[in-house]
């Protein structure tokens, strides 16, 4: 292999070495020599190609330039600069040092999290031969003819194989350039060659454009009908749109592709290929006027008081309007030309969203989540490095786009887990984040909810985040009528069926002959959590984890939800040979069975993880709910995440025990922010609404709490709590896991790392301790908990301690094979 040959130091030079960011799991970054033909190319937030180890090759991020040599090594040279301008801004990098710190893990972690896949290039990078590449490989070089050669013999190529080839380390200029040039795929592609998405639009001709030449082209046209109809519609079509696809104009026609190419043959029309967003709805632009309440107002004044000094905290009754909120606050940002960032806790929330956003600001408003594909993904960042989009909506992997000029942040329902990153690392709380990425471009910041997380409300109470309330529904409408109903008691006077109370669908009966919606809540997908021999009381557990199996009846196999394995639903019970194999429990499948038995006219559908697969899914789902193409709706609690369906009518929450009785110290505070959530997609316009939920534990004080609507009495019953035991907000925790494939080995483990960081810690330890689920994924866990007061100790001090343990713990031989994850203020 060909080695890179580097420049003679000359008098007068100067040297440079840059510190990178690699997308690996390290303690550290690494510095690498800058070959001076290169020094004028290197910046901070550029991609350069480095050796790491004996072969791979990677592009990592350049965090900092000097002229100081490292002195424990000595820097190998950087084979290439990717960018001629910086992909990451020196904000973003300090945001990514923060979370490193902050959540003790890697910098590169970090990396590999911010990054999309197409800005991310290594040595395993495969690329294929375009089947269509629109040209001959006359133009090509010798050194891209080989290449091609070469996927001609094998479809796939990993860059590694390429290098091999050549006999080079710098191959990645040659693949852009054939990339470039539409020879080749790469799977995952630099953001700036991402390949614009064409489409083929239907023009036409000019000079039939004047009415006076159209009925001697009807005359002319009706010989062809087919050709006629193909007319008519780009007629009809173009009285409401500019721009009019060539596969919008054969759906709406009916005349099929040869009718379109005779009318394109003959002249009549033109075709015209144009670059179009692959960002859906982004063509969109209406104005939508609206006038806030007074309650609004007022909320509205009192945040840009707040704005002045600290980030606030909107805690607003459910349908009490704060995205009417959120709009004025984003006009106001960008009439002084600033970013914002919308943050939501769900992908399929962007939905609605990003409609009512649209009606206000059009193609200004970009999308971004983890389920847009490798070019959508470059397509954003790319836009948004371009300075395009003044708002983005998205999930909480917004957060490190790279933003300037950023002046607001809304994190919308800011209490929801779903903000919360659990694996891999950074396992980083976005709306936390979102408070610091604030700090960092001195934006102001808004969290809004109906049902604060405990530790926001506290902070507001406390003084920390400014607190704007408002108590009242928009427009006056009134908060849902909520009813316990006691299952115990309805099973004793046979009122219920299946899993349904009397009084429950005697409600649902009602709404829908009135013709209005329902939602029904079960926070547990499937058919059935397990099945069970009724002879000797087997279940079927996954081979890979401690869980029972789930029974889904869409795919008749019992599924881990953990792991993903799935096998064949028994019939025979494998320990006994017994036929005698019983459901039990009910998910939301059974429910959506069940209750299309109870009520075969009603067109039900279901809102869940199974029902939501593909990129489109929640979208599909919910256009049918909202469209009236579904008169009840049952989920899981995807159905409490700010959806707003104003024919709503009823909410039935078939089983409220289950939130409640759940072992965690949250449980309380989540059963409260579910039932009020669920209960809030009711009655949301013109009417009340009616919320039944069903409960064994119908004195239970949530439930009381939730019927009052009294989230006060909740948020001082729960604090007075978490101080006594020392949990949040008072004291911050840090969670760790240890992991081995070997039971006893996993166990002493977990006992060595506990017993070190006694040794070096006052803060209170609990643990280890065997979790509900003590085996995921053929590894068996153990948990070990630090209780860190908030006044008094260093929290910095504490994560520098507890790193250096974990890094002294994994130099012991004696824990090869061990897995340690730390999850900072974990939920």
């Amino acid at each position: 292999m060909l080695e890179l040959q580097h420049p003679d130091e000359r008098e007068g030079r100067i040297t440079l070495f840059v510190d990178v960011v690699l997308p690996l799991a390290i303690s550290k970054t690494y510095s690498y020599r800058v070959p001076y033909e290169l020094s004028q190319q290197v910046g901070i937030g550029r991609r350069v190609v480095v050796q790491f180890g004996k072969s791979r090759i990677y592009t990592a991020i350049i965090l900092h330039i000097s002229q100081k040599a490292p002195e424990r090594y000595e820097a190998k040279y950087l084979l290439d600069v990717l960018d001629d301008q910086p992909i990451v801004r020196e904000k973003q990098l300090e945001l990514w040092e923060w979370m490193s710190a902050y959540y003790l893990c890697t910098i590169g972690e970090v990396m590999n999290a911010a990054l999309p896949a197409a800005l991310k290039l290594a040595s395993e990078t495969t690329i294929s031969a375009n089947t269509d590449p629109g040209q001959g490989r006359d133009e090509l070089n010798d050194k891209e003819y080989l290449i091609m050669d070469a996927l001609d013999i094998s479809p796939v190529l990993k860059i590694s194989d390429i290098v091999k080839l050549l006999g080079q380390k710098t191959v990645f200029p040659i693949i852009k350039r054939l990339f470039e040039k539409g020879f080749i795929q790469i799977s995952e592609e630099l953001a700036e060659k991402y390949k614009p998405r064409v489409r083929a639009f239907i023009v036409l001709n000019s000079q039939f454009k004047d009415p006076e030449t159209l009925p001697a082209l009807f005359e002319e046209l009706n010989k062809a009908p087919k050709q006629l109809d193909a007319l008519l519609a780009y007629i009809q079509l173009s009285r409401k749109k500019l721009l009019i696809s060539k596969a919008e104009l054969l759906e709406v026609s009916g005349c099929g592709s040869s009718a379109l190419k005779a009318l394109v043959d003959k002249e009549i029309f033109l075709t015209e290929e144009r670059e179009v967003s692959r960002l859906a709805g982004e063509e969109v632009f209406l104005e939508a006027a609206f006038e806030l309440s007074h309650a609004q107002q007022k909320a509205l004044d009192l945040i840009d008081v707040a704005f002045k000094e600290k980030p606030v905290l909107l805690h607003g009754v459910t349908a009490s309007g704060k995205t009417q909120l959120y709009i004025r606050l984003i006009e106001k940002a960008m009439q002084q030309n600033q970013t914002v960032l919308y943050l939501l806790p769900e992908i399929g929330l962007t939905t609605q969203i990003i409609a009512r956003l649209r009606l206000h600001f059009g193609k200004q408003v970009g999308v971004y989540h983890s389920r847009f594909n490798d070019n959508e993904r470059a397509e954003v960042w790319q836009k948004m490095l371009n300075g395009e989009y003044k708002v983005v909506v998205g999930a909480r992997s917004a957060v490190f786009l790279p933003f300037s000029e950023l002046g607001l942040i809304i994190v919308d329902e800011e209490h929801e887990t779903s903000y919360k990153q659990y694996d891999p690392a950074p396992r980083y709380h976005a709306r936390d984040t979102a408070v610091y990425l604030g700090q960092l471009h001195g934006a102001q910041v808004l969290l809004g909810s109906a049902t604060p997380s405990l530790e926001s409300y506290y902070n507001a109470r406390a003084g920390k985040y400014g607190l704007v309330t408002i108590t009242e529904r928009f427009g006056k409408a009134q908060l849902p009528s909520m009813q316990v109903v006691s299952l115990a008691e309805e099973r004793q006077k046979n009122q219920v069926q299946s899993y349904f109370t009397g009084k429950l669908l005697e409600e649902v009966g009602k709404a829908l002959e009135k013709k209005e919606q329902v939602i029904l809540f079960q926070n547990r997908r499937g058919f059935t959590p397990m099945l069970l021999c009724r002879t000797c009381g087997y279940t079927p557990k996954c081979i890979r984890c401690d869980v029972s199996l789930t029974y889904h009846k869409s795919t008749n196999k019992l599924h881990c939800h953990y792991c993903g394995f799935k096998e064949d639903v028994i019939t025979v019970c494998p320990a006994c040979g017994s036929t005698q194999i019983e459901n039990k429990g009910f998910g939301t499948e059974r429910i959506e069975e069940e209750l299309s038995m109870l009520l075969p006219n009603a067109r039900i559908g279901r809102l869940d993880l199974d029902s939501t697969r593909g990129k489109h899914g929640f979208e599909r789902i919910l256009a049918d709910f909202d469209e009236h193409r579904l008169d009840i709706l049952v989920g899981t609690q995807m159905v409490a995440k700010g959806l707003d369906f104003g024919n709503v009518s009823v909410i039935g929450i078939i089983n409220a025990d289950t939130l409640i009785n759940y072992p965690d110290f949250r449980a309380f505070e989540r059963a409260y922010a579910l039932l009020a959530q669920v209960g809030g997609r009711a009655g949301r316009r013109d009417t009340a609404g009616k919320v039944i939920i069903q409960a064994y534990a119908t004195e239970h004080r949530i439930l009381k709490q939730v019927l009052a609507h009294d989230y006060d009495d909740m948020f001082m019953t729960e604090v007075t709590e978490r101080k006594t035991y020392k949990y949040p907000p008072f004291y911050r925790i840090i969670k760790i896991e240890v992991k081995h494939k070997e039971q006893s080995a996993a166990f002493d483990a977990a006992n060595r790392l506990a017993l070190q960081l006694r040794q070096l810690l006052l803060t209170d330890i609990l643990g280890p301790e065997t979790p509900l689920i003590s085996r995921v994924r053929n590894y068996y866990l153990h948990s070990i908990m630090l209780k860190i007061a908030r006044t008094g100790i260093s929290i910095a001090k504490v994560k520098e301690i507890v790193q250096q343990a974990i890094t002294d713990f994994h130099t012991n031989k004696a824990n090869k094979g061990t897995i340690v994850q730390v999850d900072v203020d974990p939920l």
